[in-house]
């Protein structure tokens, strides 16, 4: 029988909730790690049993956990994430050089084809690869190493590597974004990076707007049937690229503001894209105190509010970059995380929301596995 598992990271823990395929009853575990802030929980597609949660703290620095039966039981993993050969600068927020150093892990990519390998995005900002289940770490060097790396620089947030997708049809290709540098790309399974920020405008951050380095990109997404078009959601800017990131245009089109962190794609719909506009990059809040997502079924530029079944007064969270997701089901689901402590589900695309959680710790993360 399908069943949908929602793995949500919060600010004080994290929670396994499960529901069958008609998404109406939920049932919801017990708090794990109570107490300690979730950066993020992914399961793995080849063995969805198999579990990766980033606990980080800064009494207790970077845990990894790692659960083989599906969150009933955990162990650590390695938390030894060195950054390879000479470590460098980048640039500090005042924009005099800063040597490299590891914080935190901000997102768990696990493989497509192996259950054993599993990528780590990191602040500062770097990609790291365990090819063993998490027992070690590498750093995959080429992406601070492309050349532009002592040009990055973090944002309000941190410099934070918080976006990992690989291309379900060529598994050397992978995007990296990267707050506040820009979006990556390799073609060699990460040997070699190149930035892939051309269209990029950055008129309020940048010296140069259109630099090739130093965009604030808040999330990446695509559908895996076309994974060369790829959907932006950026400091300002909501954006689309139809050759792999090497060209962007802008597709905010009719949205009430271009800002917001998280951008999420249909499962069997890959024109249709969701995106929760927030007031501005100074009020983390929807515009109007009105909770509303948008969904295009276009590809971008024309856009419809949906709000039945979400708050239309007095609403001022915030939903994080990681924090919305979606199912494999027909009809598909989509799902987001408040930071309010509100876990929404769409089971019919968008038209109708209901609450599945509330009164949760501040939501960092939402990832949704499709069970069979």
């Amino acid at each position: 029988m399908t069943k949908v598992r929602v793995l949500v990271g919060t600010k004080k823990g994290a929670f396994i909730i499960n529901s069958d395929a008609a998404r109406k009853k939920w049932d919801i575990s017990e708090v794990l790690f109570g107490g300690l802030p979730i950066y993020h929980i992914k399961g793995s597609p080849v063995n969805p049993d198999r579990i990766y949660a980033s606990q980080t703290s800064d009494w207790f620095g970077q845990v990894v956990h790692r659960s083989n039966d599906g969150g009933k039981t955990w162990e650590q993993a390695s938390n030894q994430f060195t950054y390879e050969g000479e470590v460098g600068t980048h640039l500090w927020y005042d924009g005099t050089p800063h040597p490299w150093e590891f914080k935190r892990i901000w997102h768990f990519e696990p493989s497509l084809t192996d259950a054993e390998t599993v990528y780590a995005g990191a602040e500062d900002a770097a990609m790291f690869r365990s090819t063993d289940g998490g027992t070690t770490w590498q750093e995959q060097t080429g992406l601070r190493g492309h050349g532009g790396g002592n040009y990055w620089q973090p944002g309000a947030g941190g410099m934070g590597l918080h976006t990992i997708l690989i291309d379900p049809t060529n598994p050397d290709r992978i995007y990296g974004a990267i707050s506040a540098a820009g979006a990556f790309r390799t073609d060699d399974g990460g040997q070699t990076w190149k930035p892939i920020n051309r269209g990029l405008v950055s008129q309020y951050v940048l010296p140069d707007p259109n630099a090739e380095v130093g965009h604030c990109v808040h999330r990446i997404a695509f559908h895996p049937s076309r994974p060369s078009t790829l959907y932006m959601q950026k400091h300002w800017d909501v954006m689309r690229s139809d050759d792999a990131g090497e060209n962007w245009y802008d597709i905010g089109g009719n949205l009430p503001t271009d800002f917001g962190f998280p951008i999420e794609v249909h499962a069997h719909e890959p024109e249709t894209i969701y995106v929760v506009p927030i007031k501005s990059d100074s009020e983390h809040y929807p515009p109007e105190g009105k909770l509303r997502v948008y969904r295009s079924k276009s590809g971008g530029n024309e856009w419809e509010a949906l709000t039945n079944g979400l708050p239309q007064e007095n609403c001022f969270v915030n939903i994080l970059r990681d924090a919305m997701s979606r199912d494999e089901l027909d009809p598909g689901g989509i799902y987001f995380g408040t930071t309010g402590g509100q876990v929404y589900c769409s089971p019919d695309g968008g038209n109708n929301w209901q609450t599945i959680v509330r009164d949760l710790p501040a939501v960092t993360s939402v990832e949704v596995q499709t069970l069979e």
